[in-house]
């Protein structure tokens, strides 16, 4: 079977996009929360992947609505169910003036399988799948799996940012990751990207300094292939509090603040010097409660026992939650309540899946059919600066789950420092947040919710440690079910089990806002990326 991407084709043919009539001077954009590293392959995380985007490219890039289009591969195809082949783009440098070929896709994805600074492997779930890489010439790239990988192309957009292979010393490369790919040198480090020194992209803007705690510079790459960022240069600031944001917009220190709290969003309504735009994005928010351990860290009951590894816990826990309340209080309706995993309409998720309902006395019989009538301790481990009201969500849910005889602690903490201790598995009911990359249910159970097998890359962010064989039997044949007509029913499938059995407890999905002081027009999108160059003077042609 073959796959033409005929959108790419037609880009492709269509030549580079020209540079815009005005190219701007400056540009500061305050984030509620800062990247753990300059490095492309550290820690697959939003802030990551968004700022990565400024200083390298994808082979396949997403638009903002997260349709795939042509990044520095024009077109991919299928030449079997095991076998993709990608034809690069040409005349594209890197900001060193290096060109960009073949090499350097095979450097890249041999980097991530020789990288021990890649966070729970985040990086190494596509490229563990692959079998071999081959590189017939400058500008085509061939792509073996040993099983059919259907979502390849979606894959290749979310997972793997293209670095220049002339940063460590190599003899002629070839994939063989095991023996370092013809790497003699020493594989490049966190910190030489941090510091600039190996931070080099085909991206269009150029690494000028990375501070942790203090801010991102970036200078326009006049080498950019595509077309030309309106700004010069541009500053990323962290501010994860969203009322010192707010502020900085207000005083002009900042053009563009991501996350301004939903309830000041009147506020800027009535400011004519500002503006606001709110994007539903495909984020759930949700859940992860310990059900792989006993007894759990956090968790503390009278038979000295885990009750979260009981189903029935963890449905009660569910049916506590009051979701249409948190999104009009907390969330003041810039969310949308999650019955699944996925929204409705996307593929995997079930049509037309029952609601979660709030049910505090449905929740307490639960639990005292599971043998906690007087419930037990719990701690709801959380960020603060990281998810949209991620903080006074924890709170609230933490009060409902007191309601129903659960003393329930909240530990909310800083991104930087929440994540490094969640991939340890330090908690017990863990906040996560997870959007739908691939536009299907898979990536999201592949991750979180799949057995853990590292070798397969299955369940590496599984961090509750849940296992079913069953879920894994039929989510294991739906993602090499090439067929999407076959492929889709098994999701559905797997979807319904992942709900009858709660490995995660989800929430809502949240809505993207960004405001953004007046001259300026910002396009929001729906994978959370707050990005300079979806910001554009209104003036630019």
């Amino acid at each position: 079977m073959k796959i033409r991407n005929s959108l790419a084709l037609m880009l492709a043919s269509a030549g580079l996009a020209a540079a815009p009539a005005v190219l701007a001077q400056s540009l500061t954009i305050a984030l509620s929360s800062e990247p753990t590293s300059a490095d492309p392959h550290y820690h697959k995380q939003t802030q990551n992947d968004a700022f990565a985007a400024h200083v390298y490219d994808s082979l396949i890039n997403r638009n903002a609505n997260m349709e795939l289009v042509p990044g520095l591969a024009t077109s991919w195809k299928n030449l079997d169910d095991n076998t993709w082949e990608l034809k690069l783009r040409e005349g594209v440098k890197f900001s060193n003036g290096e060109p960009f070929t073949s090499q350097d896709v095979l450097f890249s994805i041999c980097r991530t399988l020789n990288n021990e600074t890649n966070v729970s492997q985040s990086y190494m779930t596509l490229t563990k799948l692959l079998s071999d890489v081959q590189t017939p010439d400058d500008h085509t790239v061939i792509l073996k799996t040993s099983e059919p990988l259907p979502l390849m192309p979606a894959e290749l957009a979310r997972q793997l940012p293209i670095i220049w292979n002339g940063i460590v010393e190599h003899g002629p490369l070839k994939f063989a990751p095991k023996e370092g790919c013809g790497v003699t040198g020493a594989w490049p480090t966190v910190v030489d990207f941090n510091n600039g020194k190996d931070a080099i992209g085909t991206g269009p803007f150029t690494l000028k300094s990375y501070v942790k705690g203090t801010g991102i510079e970036l200078e326009r790459n006049e080498n950019y292939w595509g077309e030309k960022p309106a700004w010069k240069t541009v500053k990323f600031v962290p501010v994860p509090n969203a009322g010192p944001r707010l502020t900085g917009l207000l005083s002009g220190d900042f053009d563009v603040i991501e996350n301004p709290a939903a309830r000041d969003l009147p506020r800027l309504k009535d400011n004519d010097k500002f503006e606001y735009v709110a994007t539903p994005s495909t984020r759930l928010i949700f859940f992860q409660p310990d059900v792989g351990r006993n007894p759990s860290p956090f968790v503390k009951s009278a038979d000295g026992k885990n009750p979260l590894q009981d189903v029935r816990v963890r449905k009660a826990i569910s049916m506590a939650i009051d979701r249409k309340t948190i999104n009009q209080r907390i969330m003041d309706g810039l969310a949308t309540p999650a019955n699944q995993f996925m929204p409705e309409g996307m593929f995997g998720a079930l049509p037309n899946a029952p609601e979660l309902k709030y049910d505090p006395e449905g929740a307490k019989k639960l639990l005292a059919e599971a043998g906690y009538p007087n419930g037990f301790e719990l701690t709801i481990s959380s960020t603060n600066n990281r998810y949209v009201n991620d903080g006074q969500v924890a709170q609230a849910v933490a009060q409902y789950l007191s309601r129903i005889g659960i003393k329930t602690n909240v530990d909310a903490m800083t991104g930087s420092i929440y994540f490094p201790k969640r991939a340890k598995r330090e908690f017990s009911f863990s906040m996560g947040g997870w959007p739908s990359e691939t536009g299907e249910a898979s990536a999201l159970f592949q991750l979180w919710v799949a057995s853990l097998d590292s070798a397969r890359s299955l369940g590496t962010s599984n961090y509750g440690g849940f296992s079913n064989p069953e879920f894994d039997k039929v989510y294991e044949e739906a993602i090499v079910t090439v067929d999407p007509e076959k492929r889709k029913p098994l999701l559905e499938k797997a979807t319904q089990i992942a709900l009858d059995n709660m490995p995660l407890i989800p929430l809502h999905f949240e809505s993207s806002i960004w405001a953004y002081r007046k001259g300026l027009q910002y396009e929001g999108r729906r994978d959370q990326y707050t990005l300079a160059t979806s910001v554009k003077p209104t003036d630019a042609k």
